[in-house]
């Protein structure tokens, strides 16, 4: 089983994302579900993103070194949306990486928001809505199609569903069920057995 480290989204760590975290448990794995908040629930993404701002990214950066220092290597990156910034970001540049899943979000691994290249062997997935303004419509798509043909097929996987929700993080947290438990080629299982395929090579 995989052990996680799941970021949650510019809204805190709401009972949506704990709910995710803990259908993930109930399969089987370990999820860290650092609140990198301290208990605030901003109600709406703008507020989010004002108090993300508020606290600032050198205050952020701090507050996930000291959380990380205390895991293994050897994790799974999770995020939502702006979690993904957090959560690509370790992927990409801790070393011992074992995947990483990104919903609603997703950096390019080229160009000006780029934070390096994507690390060999590391598998990862991309969930998100095609007419979502915050993935679908702002390049995020672009950028996780270009990220999975860098990749390759055997480790990258871009997962596009239609339509779009009234509210960007809504539908994030509903994935969990089919995750864990339902739809197997989309699941935390699957993907560590990409990974161990990939090393068995």
């Amino acid at each position: 089983m995989a052990e996680v480290l799941l970021i949650h989204h510019v809204q805190g760590l709401t009972d949506g994302v704990r709910a995710f975290a803990d259908e993930l448990r109930g399969a089987g794995h370990t999820v860290h579900t650092p609140d990198l908040f301290d208990g605030e629930r901003p109600a709406t993404l703008e507020e989010g993103v004002a108090y993300a701002a508020k606290i600032g990214d050198e205050a952020l950066d701090r507050q996930v070194g000291r959380i990380v220092a205390d895991l293994p290597q050897g994790l799974v990156y999770a995020g939502f949306s702006w979690g993904v910034m957090v959560a690509q970001r370790l992927a990409q540049t801790r070393p011992g990486a074992r995947g990483a899943l990104l919903y609603e979000a997703c950096l390019p691994v080229t160009g000006e928001w780029a934070v390096g290249p994507w690390p060999a062997g590391v598998p990862v997935q991309v969930h998100g809505m095609e007419k979502d303004p915050f993935f679908g419509l702002e390049g995020d798509l672009d950028a996780a199609r270009d990220l999975v043909a860098t990749v390759g097929p055997e480790l990258g996987e871009v997962f596009v569903y239609p339509g779009n929700w009234a509210e960007h993080l809504t539908w994030a947290t509903l994935l969990g069920f089919i995750l864990t438990r339902g739809a197997g080629a989309i699941s935390v299982d699957h993907l560590m057995a990409r990974r161990f395929r990939s090393d068995a090579r």
